[in-house]
């Protein structure tokens, strides 16, 4: 008796057909008949009644069609099952990124599960963190990086891997220059440049404003924070952005009302796949963080 045996047993008395049967399992139609007829001298019983214009499973058929639903059951379990255990994962896995943001160890982690598993296929998607988030919850993105205004977002598993203040950046010789520190209504006062609506980053300078009860100018935005420091230093602007984001030529005040900080997190579903264990796996090692996805 084989496995395949039992495969084609159970095409033919799901389809009640062997023209049907052998075009699922893509055998011949004579392939399938002479198994079957294997099958049945293993057995000793005759399993499927063949007189009628229906092939339809006897009464011994019937017993046996349980028992062989059972062991195919139980292979594709032992398969998982190996799979998951030895890392031997395939498939594809859909990666999201902000756009514009560039964070060395994802792109270690990447690299590092694709030696691991070079069955596996990578894709790359770039877009706002909100849609990001949202593919993440639906299942069309598989792992993200993100940039939220909380630590947790909800319905996703989350690692954050920073987690920083706003700052306000200007150039040399703007009046705010003199100045460490700054409010949301002193930003307010001038133009201000920031990254789109749907950033973890405009959320949180959004929501602080409405705490505060400024409503600042938004005269540009970006979706690049290199494109949006090249503006401020160009002195259309106050520059919003977190503090990593900063650059040593220009000047950063921390704003002392905006006490919120921006999270740049990985998400994930809460159903892990294991081909996805293994690359947040990766994820964490590469951002010198431990986690479990079980």
């Amino acid at each position: 008796m084989e496995l395949r045996q039992l495969e084609y047993f159970v095409a033919v008395a799901e389809e009640a057909n062997f023209t049907r049967a052998a075009e699922r399992v893509r055998i011949s139609q004579s392939g399938i008949s002479a198994q079957i007829r294997q099958l049945e001298h293993d057995l000793g019983a005759t399993l499927i009644d063949r007189s009628g214009r229906r092939a339809t499973v006897t009464a011994a058929g019937a017993i046996a069609l349980e028992h062989a639903r059972a062991a195919l059951s139980a292979v594709a379990a032992l398969r998982r099952g190996v799979d998951d255990v030895t890392g031997m994962v395939r498939g594809r896995l859909v990666v999201g990124m902000v756009t514009a943001c560039t964070v060395t160890p994802l792109f270690d982690a990447l690299a590092a599960f694709h030696a691991a598993h070079p069955g596996v296929e990578i894709a790359l998607a770039e877009d706002n963190s909100d849609r990001l988030l949202e593919g993440v919850r639906t299942g069309t993105v598989d792992l993200a990086l993100v940039g939220t205004p909380t630590a947790e977002p909800a319905g996703v598993h989350a690692l954050p891997v920073v987690s920083e203040r706003l700052v306000a950046i200007v150039p040399d010789g703007h009046p705010l220059a003199a100045r460490d520190r700054c409010t949301l209504s002193e930003v307010a006062a001038y133009p201000v440049i920031c990254l789109p609506a749907g950033t973890g980053v405009r959320t949180v300078f959004d929501q602080a404003c409405e705490a505060a009860g400024v409503t600042p100018g938004m005269a540009l935005q970006a979706t690049a924070p290199g494109a949006i420091l090249d503006l401020a230093r160009r002195g259309l602007g106050v520059a919003v952005l977190s503090e990593s984001m900063a650059d040593p030529g220009l000047r950063s005040l921390l704003i002392d009302d905006a006490t919120a900080p921006a999270v740049l997190a990985l998400v994930w579903p809460l159903t892990v796949s294991p081909a996805l264990r293994e690359l947040v796996a990766e994820a964490g090692a590469a951002f010198g963080l431990r986690l479990s996805t079980r």
